[in-house]
């Protein structure tokens, strides 16, 4: 096992935060996984995906185990669905791609989300009315302490908007290692009415999408709002879109007529978050190298030499001016490390 010392996770986190890990390895078994949990020569563990959910705001005192674990192979097949198994290192928008080349339906709207498998339960990731619970079968886990491997299915998983089990009461105890989702090899529900992919298949005059159309406009519609992290350091969405009680809504929509908005159910209302900073005065907003992207209030980025304090720091901020303004409370949807 190849333990290094004191190593830049720069290019270990899409926000491109050069903060340093006191001790790193590379896991790419489970074996070794299971391997590395019983070294007893370091007193806690960091487990590291794809960074790119990830707000580092100071240097890391443990040992970083950097999941790496590669493989996607299918585990159940009928004539109508497949049910398949993805490592946790595998990256997320090349599992989707698979899918598509495999003619595998399910996963097209979330396309180009940046990150690894292995943390798209702990978020629930989700883009344009599709959510990783909608799929999702179960995932397998290794406990940090007895290092035994666990299965955990759908209900256990306790899936909230950007939440689960793995964010509250199972916080910090597991570390994933495989997901397993169910797809559809024919007849694919086509979710198309959600955000701008109608208008995106209008645009280039598609009439009957297909999973890959729906594909490449998602694509097309992220590339124009949200910045590459391989261009500028970025962690996609900052903030959590907020969901409030109707009776605030209505308060808000007398105020501002205009306000978008998406309903829940007869008592809840999601407000977009970048809206919600766009209106505070935010968007475009530049601290330093802390910035606010210029296209999408939502999006925090580094312009090269930011600290993760200082985008922190101006995440802070956003928060407390909208709180003023808005009376709502915005939560970070990424894992802010201080």
């Amino acid at each position: 096992m190849n333990i290094l010392e004191n190593i830049s996770l720069k290019d270990y986190n899409t926000f491109g935060i050069d903060t340093k890990a006191q001790s790193f390895v590379e896991i790419t078994s489970l074996l070794q996984l299971q391997k590395a949990l019983e070294l007893t020569a370091y007193p806690a563990y960091f487990i590291l995906g794809g960074g790119s959910n990830l707000l580092l705001t100071k240097n890391i005192d443990a040992l970083v185990l950097y999941i790496a674990l590669k493989g996607i192979s299918i585990v159940e097949e009928n004539d109508n669905e497949v049910v398949i198994k993805a490592m946790a290192g595998e990256n997320w928008h090349e599992l989707v791609l698979w899918t598509l080349e495999n003619g595998y339906g399910g996963l097209e709207n979330l396309s180009l989300i940046p990150g690894n498998v292995g943390t798209a339960p702990i978020q629930n990731i989700g883009a344009y009315g599709v959510e990783l619970k909608d799929l999702f079968v179960s995932c397998e886990a290794m406990h940090l302490n007895s290092r035994e491997l666990v299965e955990f299915e759908h209900g256990d998983c306790e899936f909230g908007y950007r939440d689960s089990v793995f964010k509250n009461a199972k916080k910090g105890q597991y570390v994933i290692t495989s997901v397993k989702l169910r797809l559809t090899k024919k007849d694919h529900t086509l979710n198309t009415a959600y955000g701008a992919i109608e208008q995106e298949l209008q645009r280039q005059e598609i009439i009957y999408p297909t999973i890959r159309d729906i594909s490449n406009a998602v694509i097309s519609i992220r590339q124009e709002k949200l910045p590459d992290p391989k261009k500028i350091g970025n962690s996609g969405s900052f903030f959590k879109n907020p969901v409030i009680g109707q009776k605030a809504f209505e308060k808000l929509q007398k105020k501002f007529p205009d306000i978008p908005h998406y309903r829940i159910d007869t008592d809840y209302v999601k407000v977009p978050a970048g809206w919600l900073i766009e209106q505070c005065g935010f968007k475009g907003k530049r601290v330093g190298d802390a910035a606010v992207h210029e296209k999408q209030a939502l999006v925090l980025v580094n312009h090269g030499a930011a600290t993760g304090a200082e985008i922190l720091e101006l995440a802070q901020d956003i928060q407390k001016v909208v709180k003023k303004n808005f009376k709502i409370e915005l939560t970070p949807e990424v894992n802010i490390i201080k």
